[in-house]
């Protein structure tokens, strides 16, 4: 009995060890696995973050915020540029509650490090475009490098190119019936916006629907 009794103080004592031994093995596994899975894209997705806290002595650089796409008050943009005409300013209210006339779209027209913006503003009546812009991220600040203002215009991007579509209208030409279209497609180059080609389609004046485009 003495013998049983001496043992088992010991056998616990034993058992207790090995028990946090193995919780201890179990603890560096789970860790291991963990450290494995968040290793796949976290640390590529979240920037150089994760890896500064590893390392603890080496401060990880800050992002690069004036790359790639970044978002502006396009009614801002145009009620402030001295470039906008004032019809155009007065003609830009909102049509219904906080709604404008505008349609934004960003894009890499100029070959800069952050999208240029093109904005298109129309008339709340019949939303036709009365004003057509592209502005060109210099040192943080949005410049003004294209306008057109000849009413009806607007434009797209179409890759890295800028197309611009006009009606031109006669005399006597109604405003659902204007006598030619005009699409200009624009490149930039040396610093500003260059006209590569344009193609211009007359509408028939005898009736029906046909056109005859051309190319000049």
């Amino acid at each position: 009995m003495r013998g049983l009794t001496g043992a088992g103080p010991d056998g616990a004592r034993d058992s207790s060890q090995a028990v946090i031994a193995a919780g201890a093995a179990l603890a560096a596994i789970a860790l291991f696995v963990a450290a494995c899975g968040t290793g796949g894209t976290g640390t590529r997705d979240e920037g150089p973050a994760h890896a500064s806290a590893i390392a603890g002595a080496v401060a990880s650089p800050r992002p690069n915020t004036t790359t790639g796409y970044r978002r502006v008050n396009a009614v801002s943009l145009i009620k402030n540029d001295p470039a906008v005409s004032a019809t155009v300013k007065r003609g830009l209210k909102p049509c219904s509650g906080n709604d404008y006339p505008i349609e934004v779209t960003y894009g890499y027209l100029t070959g800069g490090s952050v999208n240029d913006v093109l904005i298109n503003v129309s008339a709340c009546s019949d939303w036709v475009g009365i004003g057509t812009y592209v502005y060109r991220d210099v040192g943080g600040t949005y410049k003004n490098v294209f306008k057109a203002e000849d009413s009806p215009v607007v434009s797209e991007i179409d890759g890295t190119d800028l197309t611009v579509t006009k009606q031109v209208y006669g005399t006597d030409d109604q405003v659902s019936n204007p006598s030619r279209e005009t699409v200009i497609t624009y490149r930039w180059k040396a610093g500003r916006f260059t006209e590569r080609y344009r193609h211009d389609t007359f509408y028939s004046r005898t009736g029906g629907d046909a056109a005859a485009p051309t190319d000049n």
